[in-house]
């Protein structure tokens, strides 16, 4: 819409600019005589027309400064909304770096979770498979399961351990 006023203004500020210079050239090719008591047509342009395209001139050159103004306070106007665009930004990826410290932190109890729980499930079936060896060793139920612990969790931490190293 703005640059649509420009180009109308524009378009009519230089047609009367060149409507001026066409009217000074006809009156100068009439090369009136002065009669006295009388007005010249040169003088009467002078007095009625000049002051016109002066109004003109003054017209167009506070629309342009009216037009620059626009123009730097859409430029301020652009800036603040970049400004308020970049903080809200900001606050995403604080938000989302801090959801993201969360998530790992769960991802890290929820192994550790696992280690416990595969671990359970791990001495147990170690036991059911060992029992008959330790019965004839002479190892009690209490016993093997305590020796089995510590090695099956350890394997179990290691397994994970190393999932977790792929997969990063």
């Amino acid at each position: 819409l703005r640059r649509n006023c420009q180009q109308v203004v524009q378009r009519h500020v230089g047609a009367t600019a060149a409507y001026v210079a066409i009217v000074n050239q006809r009156i100068e090719v009439l090369r009136e005589a002065r009669i006295e008591g009388r007005q010249t047509f040169a003088e009467f342009m002078m007095r009625r027309y000049d002051p016109a395209m002066r109004t003109v001139k003054s017209s167009e050159s506070r629309l342009e400064a009216m037009a620059e103004r626009a123009q730097r306070a859409a430029e301020l106007l652009r800036t603040r909304v970049d400004v308020e665009r970049s903080a809200q930004n900001q606050k995403l990826l604080e938000s989302m770096d801090a959801r993201a410290d969360l998530q790992l932190r769960l991802q890290r109890t929820v192994e550790g979770l696992s280690v416990v729980a595969i671990s359970y499930y791990a001495v147990n079936l170690a036991a059911y498979a060992l029992e008959p060896l330790a019965e004839r060793f002479h190892i009690g139920h209490g016993l093997l399961l305590a020796g089995l612990v510590p090695v099956v969790v350890l394997g179990v931490w290691l397994m994970v351990r190393r999932i977790r190293k792929t997969l990063h």
